[in-house]
């Protein structure tokens, strides 16, 4: 397979970075569901540092995409697109992780680490992780 371009793979990092926050967005809104029953915007500010205005202009950019459900004064519901979204994205966190580690990299220093990386694989690279770690392609753990 020939290399890409240089502009070209600089053009996918873009475009990963990008999808990057929407995916941590919609990864966090599952998170909060599945533990504390909702997900609201001052959480959100919360885990990702932010403020309530920056959560509002991520939320209204979900909405557009149609990944979530944001009314004024309550929670944040995601989609069945988003739902889909963020069982992708913590599927392929799982097996970055887990590569990781299996590498031998300290589990502090594997967590961090997979938090980035894992907007960064493409499914061909995710696939190859699943192959290094003798999983089947449908399995996530």
């Amino acid at each position: 397979m020939p290399a890409l371009p240089k502009h070209a793979a600089f053009e996918r990092v873009r475009q990963d970075h990008q999808r990057e926050l929407v995916e941590d967005y919609v990864e966090e809104i599952a998170h909060l569901h599945a533990r504390h029953g909702e997900a609201r915007a001052s959480d959100l500010a919360a885990c990702f540092g932010v403020s309530a205005a920056a959560v509002s202009k991520v939320v209204a950019r979900l909405r557009r995409d149609g990944l979530v459900i944001a009314r004024p004064y309550r929670g944040i519901f995601l989609t069945p697109d988003g739902e889909a979204m963020a069982e992708r994205v913590a599927a392929r966190h799982r097996v970055v992780l887990a590569t990781l580690r299996r590498l031998g990299v300290p589990e502090e220093v594997a967590r961090a680490d997979s938090e980035g990386i894992e907007h960064h694989c493409s499914d061909e690279t995710v696939a190859a992780m699943r192959r290094f770690l003798g999983q089947a392609a449908g399995t996530d753990d």
